[in-house]
């Protein structure tokens, strides 16, 4: 007759079954049901909710972009881009070059930060002379970045700033840009939090889709 293992060896026998149990469990099989309920009940969302135009993937409605000209010297680093006159501009993103999921983070610069107060002033000039407006009227969002660096959304003020702007570059009715931000202003999330807001990624689509 054998002699029986050892009991340290049955427990590591014991532990091991454990983990292979709980591994197929919940390493494999909850992974999968997971997905599987996603991709039925979310899937627009479970796969990032992409914005396609004309077939082609053109960003996400979850994440900024930014909306500039084509720079004259694209090798060179030190060109700065600059915003297109004829696009709903963002808000400003402290996210390295510019809402990088890879880089999300706010500036954690304070109320009291000279940096930040210098470029909230030189953004403040630079909006209220590319939108035509007079400085002091110029939206808080349209000055400070957002915490994640990453948001698509501005406030309505800010939108509607830009109106006129876009609605002269694309030879549009002022009526007809008014509308399509109308179209596209969010209620508050709940019903109660924060304030309404307006998709610029999901309003340049729209934008783009007029003639």
């Amino acid at each position: 007759m054998s002699k029986p293992l050892p009991a340290s060896v049955r427990t590591h026998f014991t532990a091991l079954r454990v983990l292979l149990v709980l591994t197929v469990i919940l390493g494999v099989a909850y992974p999968l049901l997971v997905t599987g309920i996603s991709q039925v009940a979310f899937s627009d969302k479970a796969n990032g909710s992409i914005v396609k135009s004309d077939g082609k993937e053109v960003g996400s409605s979850l994440i900024g972009q930014n909306f500039n000209l084509p720079k004259k010297n694209p090798d060179d680093p030190k060109e700065e881009a600059q915003p297109d006159p004829k696009w709903f501009q963002p808000r400003p993103s402290a996210a390295g070059t510019g809402y990088d999921p890879s880089s999300s983070g706010a500036s954690n610069l304070g109320p009291n930060s000279e940096d930040l107060l210098k470029s909230v002033n030189d953004r403040r000039a630079a909006v209220a002379a590319f939108d035509g407006v007079d400085p002091a009227s110029v939206p808080a969002d349209a000055l400070t970045a957002s915490g994640s660096g990453l948001d698509p959304h501005i406030s309505v003020a800010y939108a509607k700033e830009q109106v006129d702007r876009v609605a002269k570059e694309r030879r549009l009715a002022v009526d007809t840009v008014a509308k399509l931000v109308d179209q596209y202003t969010e209620g508050r999330s709940a019903g109660f939090l924060g304030d309404e807001g307006v998709n610029v990624v999901l309003l340049n689509k729209a934008l783009s889709e007029q003639k």
